[in-house]
């Protein structure tokens, strides 16, 4: 079988919305994580902590935060803020196209509350991956240690495009944070930082043919001579 570089490993990396249901073999997944430890981190502090879920254990998880989504949607919040409190351009402009653009392939208009609320309640079932992963940190540690995490979960993402599987990295997760704690065993210390479904996409879901924009390297790089 033909090896996957690291540029197709990248350029082959998408946020997939709809998975098969086969199952993932867990020795692959091991590997993966195993793998993506070696992601560099400030004296070696290695900061991450994985929680990964299948079968009972995740239907279980997946079931507690729907319910919390359904009826208790504005009493969540996240302990530590991926996006910030308000927006300004470019940023927003990027968010509300990739919104938007997602929205359209599902036939979902800009007046459908209804339909956005049940596409975004998709997050908490992984999108119907068969391994959901949770992800946390010590919440005293500082940015260094963030940087690291988005470095190990890079590799995780890539090592996966290397094993034929898709991932979605998912900071909706977070949001719910109280109540993941009632389902994993999580100590005080620990701050949720993300999910990620995990398996292998859907070749038939619309929404799996959504291909975001990247700006031009030539408009955020200067070369200095």
């Amino acid at each position: 079988m033909k090896s996957t570089t690291v540029t197709e490993a990248i350029g082959s990396r998408r946020s997939v919305r709809a998975f098969l249901p086969d199952p993932v073999n867990t020795g692959a997944v091991r590997a993966i994580l195993q793998t993506a430890a070696r992601a560099p981190s400030g004296t070696n502090m290695q900061p991450w902590r994985t929680f990964v879920l299948t079968g009972a254990s995740r239907d279980t998880l997946c079931d507690a935060v729907c319910r919390a989504y359904d009826h208790e949607r504005d009493e969540h919040d996240a302990e530590v803020h991926y996006y910030p409190e308000r927006w300004f351009e470019p940023y927003l402009a990027r968010r509300r196209k990739v919104g938007w653009d997602l929205y359209g392939l599902l036939g979902i208009e800009r007046e459908d509350r209804a339909g956005m609320h049940v596409q975004h309640r998709r997050n908490f079932r992984f999108f119907d991956a068969p391994v959901g992963m949770i992800f946390t940190m010590h919440r005293d540690l500082a940015t260094g240690s963030w940087l690291d995490y988005g470095m190990f979960l890079q590799n995780i993402m890539l090592l996966a495009r290397e094993a034929g599987l898709d991932t979605c990295p998912q900071a909706a997760w977070s949001d719910y944070h109280s109540v993941i704690r009632k389902v994993l065993p999580l100590e005080d210390s620990e701050v949720v930082v993300c999910g990620m479904a995990l398996g292998h996409a859907d070749p038939d879901a619309v929404e799996n043919t959504l291909v975001t924009e990247r700006e031009d390297a030539a408009g955020f790089v200067r070369f200095l001579d």
